[in-house]
């Protein structure tokens, strides 16, 4: 191996450890799955892998940064019920749409695709079986008093 192909690896692996969230994993923080106001909805958000992680992008719900993705990692936001439209900002915008209602909690996984030149992160609902069983050694992302 050439001394160029060991400083690549190097810095690329510098990379991935950096792009990965650290913190309270959600087993040991446990948060409410429900929002202690029942009139509303609580969205969680989370990523169970660290590929693609160099991309961190933007977080959009409803136009309105709410967060961005890292690898292994989880926040959570409480909403009133109604129409959401979720934006992933990469060179293009992943879109992914849905309804919460009062006391609903939805779940939504970000994944990674890769294109010809560069990489996607898009959302997908995820059931909360699933999402649970998921989320588990994602550390938390969000501000500090929402996980209290």
């Amino acid at each position: 191996m050439s001394g160029f192909s060991k400083v690549f690896g190097c810095i690329l692996l510098f990379l991935v450890i950096m792009s990965c969230a650290t913190g309270n994993k959600f087993s040991d923080l446990l948060p409410s799955t429900k929002p202690s106001n029942a009139e509303v909805g609580r969205i969680f958000f989370y990523k169970v892998s660290s590929f693609g992680t160099a991309l961190r992008p933007e977080v959009l719900l409803n136009g309105e940064k709410i967060g961005e993705v890292a690898g292994y990692s989880f926040f959570y936001i409480d909403r009133p019920p109604g129409d959401y439209e979720l934006t992933i900002r990469t060179d293009v915008d992943h879109k992914t749409s849905f309804v919460l209602d009062k006391g609903q909690t939805r779940f939504i996984r970000f994944s990674t695709s890769f294109g010809f030149f560069t990489g996607y992160v898009y959302g997908e609902l995820v059931d909360e079986i699933q999402a649970l069983s998921e989320i588990q050694n994602c550390v938390y992302t969000g501000a500090k008093t929402a996980a209290q």
